[in-house]
């Protein structure tokens, strides 16, 4: 990624109004039944935090990486006001290969760098799960953004994983009005 992106990301950041976390992704929570109460989880390109703070109240010990340092300084100060432990990491995931595991948990939701597929079951933990989901060219029937270079083929993301079990895969309209792929796999 471009200092040129990193720092339309940080602007996009900065500008934003809200003072609180928004509520983590309705996918996140609907997998509550089945996600780990403890160890070690990666939220790749979390942005403020809401997702990896939803998972730190779980228990897990939660890493997250992203790009921008304006949206890690919104998830330090967000895991400071709740009392709950994170991890943060600036880095560019076009640049630079995932953090070290094993994770138990590896959430990559509204991200698409398509080497990162290559990278995820070595970043998972025996019997880890990767819970990934990003909107389809499909969305742009109804969407402008985001654009087609970062939308999955419809079809495509099964077909991106190695060496995981996939657990779970739906791509469909979904409650927000986006058409995602979602997938859940395990290592």
């Amino acid at each position: 990624m471009s200092e040129a992106d990193r720092q339309r990301w940080n602007l996009r950041y900065r500008e934003r109004t809200d003072s609180g976390l928004q509520e983590p992704s309705g996918f996140l929570r609907s997998l509550d039944e089945r996600l780990p109460r403890g160890g070690r989880a990666l939220d790749v390109a979390g942005g403020a935090g809401q997702d990896a703070l939803w998972l730190a109240r779980r228990g897990l010990d939660v890493t997250l990486v992203d790009v921008s340092d304006a949206a890690l300084e919104r998830a330090t100060a967000s895991a400071h006001e709740a009392g709950l432990p994170l991890r943060t990491l600036r880095l560019d995931l076009e640049e630079a290969p995932l953090p070290p595991g094993p994770f138990d948990v590896v959430l990559c939701l509204n991200y698409l760098w398509r080497p990162l597929f290559a990278a995820f079951p070595g970043a998972l933990a025996p019997g880890g799960l990767l819970v990934f989901a990003q909107p389809t060219r499909s969305n742009l029937r109804r969407h402008a953004h985001p654009s087609a270079r970062f939308l999955l083929e419809d079809g495509e993301l099964p077909r991106l994983l190695q060496g995981v079990e996939i657990l779970s895969y739906t791509e469909d309209w979904t409650e927000a009005g986006r058409h995602e792929a979602r997938l859940v796999a395990r290592a």
